[in-house]
Formats: structure tokens, sequence, C-alpha cells
């Protein structure tokens, strides 16, 4: 079982680490976008500081997620982030393949935080 959650926990963090590099390098391919989702890119890219802050968030998180010492800060950090990943998909994006990804992403991403979930109890005491 270690082996299984190192390997999705991996995954999940190079996922995470490529998309945030993505903000900056630009080397993915863009899918074809509603006209929706055109003004929202559009109004993120007016923002300009918004994008960039979200990749370093991405990278910093999916690094931190790698390894076991520091995967629940990196679950927290990247949390509000698949959050928001979560809900465009589910309610701008019209691919069942996206909603599909955010809720198993985000799935990993509650698991991780349960499973570290000894390391958060000195934050509520």
């Amino acid at each position: 079982m270690k082996i299984v959650k190192f390997i999705l926990y991996l995954l999940f963090a190079l996922v995470f680490i490529n998309a945030g590099l993505d903000k900056f390098f630009h080397y993915n391919p863009m899918p074809k976008l509603t006209p929706e989702q055109v003004k929202i890119f559009a109004a993120f890219a007016e923002i300009g500081w918004l994008l960039p802050l979200v990749g370093a968030v991405e990278v910093i998180g999916g690094i931190l997620f790698i390894f076991p010492k520091t995967r629940a800060l990196g679950a927290i950090i990247i949390l509000p982030v698949m959050v928001g990943i979560f809900l465009h998909n589910v309610y701008r994006d019209p691919n069942q393949t996206g909603v599909i990804m955010a809720v198993v992403m985000f799935l990993i991403n509650i698991w991780a935080i349960i499973d570290n979930r000894e390391k958060y109890k000195a934050l509520i005491s």
C-alpha cells in the first residue's frame, strides 16, 4: 500500500509541477476554449500577477507533495488551487473528462490531507 500511495502522490505532484511550469513557459498546447472561457482567461491575463502566482503555488506545492516529510504542507498549499480547478471544471468546462480528472485529483488531495491529519493537530489544539 505504501508503494501505491507513493506512486499516486508522485503522479499528483508531477501533474501540478507540470501545470505550474506551463504557466511560465507555455509549452503545452491550449485546448479549444468556449467563448465564456475566453472571457475568463482574458480576465486572468488582465491581472498580470495572478497566473504567475498560481504557477508558483503549483510548483512549490508539487515539490513539497513529493516528499513524505513535507507532504502535509504541500497538500494544504495546493488545496485552494485544487478547489479552483474543481469548481472551474464543474461549472465552466463542458468537457466531462476535465470534471472526472478534477474530481480524482481533488480526492487524492483530500486523501493526502486525511493521511497526514496527525501533523495538523498542533494547529487545531
